[in-house]
């Protein structure tokens, strides 16, 4: 059993219910237990009260949500991948302007405005070879898990913005960054900019 502190049990909690349907504390407490988190039910619901989480309709059931963090604290259920894939491809496809690899980091740029809605968006995609993002103004900075595989996450991105013909020319870049050429990077250039 993993020791945890209240406020990282806390984050548990959050990132459950913002990730999966979770119908009863009994269901979430078998979630926990199942991260390594052992929590009674009494010190479940002390949890859930502090945390604002209230249940919510989400088809013919009702299911946990919590309060979004920041402005928004509209409750929400967790969405399901797939759909939060849907809403990545959607927004890369209005908002991702250039995608450049180096290492283990993507450089995502947007337009002005645009980069911590896009973020957002990533992160609650949640890729397993993607550790977090952090967002300015325009520009994304995306950390990889492999220490080197930052290009196919690239082309990922370009492949959700549904950009195809630049994935041809960051395909070149990768073949050139193999060949040495220190000019080289995996950069693909979604708007011809």
């Amino acid at each position: 059993m993993m020791a945890q502190t209240k406020g990282a049990r806390h984050q548990r909690i959050r990132e459950i219910l913002g990730r999966e349907s979770i119908r009863s504390q009994t269901d979430l407490a078998e979630r926990l237990l199942a991260d390594g988190v052992d929590v009674t039910q009494a010190t479940l619901s002390r949890d859930l009260v502090e945390l604002g989480a209230v249940k919510v309709r989400q088809g013919r059931t009702l299911v946990y949500a919590v309060p979004g963090e920041g402005g928004d604290r509209t409750p929400r259920a967790g969405a399901a991948r797939t759909e939060a894939v849907q809403r990545l491809r959607r927004l890369s496809g209005e908002l991702l302007v250039t995608a450049e690899s180096s290492a283990n980091l993507v450089i995502l740029r947007t337009p002005p405005g645009a980069a911590n809605f896009l973020a957002s968006a990533i992160d609650h995609a949640e890729f397993t070879d993607v550790l977090g993002t952090i967002a300015g103004d325009d520009t994304i900075m995306v950390i990889c898990r492999d220490p080197q595989g930052a290009a196919p996450v690239a082309k990922r991105f370009l492949e959700l913005a549904g950009r195809t013909d630049d994935l041809a020319s960051a395909d070149h870049d990768d073949d050139a960054q193999e060949s040495g050429d220190p000019d080289a990077g995996s950069r693909g250039d979604i708007r011809g900019v």
